[in-house]
């Protein structure tokens, strides 16, 4: 028998943040990746994409219902990792759109939503909406030594190295000039500006794309030296 929905209603940041199912989800992938030797993808993680997708479209006045959907896609996008992480975008993407109807999200929304968490990961997707362009560079702006689970790992793993090697990461949307500007403080006494470039390449062109999607101009400044 098909699973009664909620009666459709808006449903809020704030209401997704405190459902249990959805904190489940997150809290297991997190912890299966961990399991693997992945950097930290919790709720600092899911928290901290949430807010910088939601202040891009806001940054670029979108309307407030676009923010907080996006807001809403960036806090979910990972939760696919509980059940595979080669295909954790996809596989999120179906889980999201669940857990976001059940909760009474209009469908037209919850596409939305579960569109842009399916585009997030691979360099093959592209950004099919505001929305998704938001959460692909919310979730590739994170670099930070806090998502670093073991320092035991830094002399061999080059995703932990250059992660703890970034001190500080901020995304700038400036309207006036039209960029979006990754600036990221790296200590290159732990990993290289280059070694960043070797595994982070991909993600950049991912942000470059979604940039121009929001009719902007990507950019990333390391150390304060333009680099794209």
């Amino acid at each position: 028998m098909e699973k009664t929905l909620t009666r459709q209603k808006t449903v809020t940041m704030d209401q997704v943040m405190h459902n249990e199912d959805v904190n489940a989800w997150i809290a297991k992938a997190d912890f299966y990746l961990g399991q693997m030797g992945y950097t930290e993808h919790g709720q600092r993680h899911c928290r901290l994409t949430s807010k910088i997708a939601y202040n891009i479209l806001e940054r670029l006045k979108a309307d407030e219902r676009r923010c907080q959907l996006a807001a809403i896609a960036a806090y979910l996008h990972d939760i696919g990792n509980a059940i595979n992480r080669e295909y954790h975008a996809q596989t999120g993407a179906v889980l999201a759109y669940d857990l976001l109807r059940e909760m009474g999200m209009p469908v037209e929304e919850a596409i939305d939503v579960a569109a842009a968490i399916g585009n997030h990961d691979d360099h093959l997707n592209q950004p099919v909406s505001d929305i998704a362009a938001a959460v692909t560079l919310a979730d590739k702006s994170d670099v930070h030594s806090s998502r670093v689970r073991s320092l035991t790992q830094l002399t061999f793993d080059i995703h932990d190295r250059v992660n703890y090697a970034a001190k500080s990461s901020f995304l700038r949307v400036d309207t006036e000039k039209q960029t979006i500007a990754l600036e990221i403080k790296i200590d290159d006494s732990v990993a290289s500006v280059m070694e960043y470039f070797e595994i982070f390449l991909t993600r950049m062109s991912m942000c470059r794309a979604a940039a121009i999607y929001l009719k902007m101009k990507f950019e990333l400044d390391i150390n304060g030296y333009k680099l794209l």
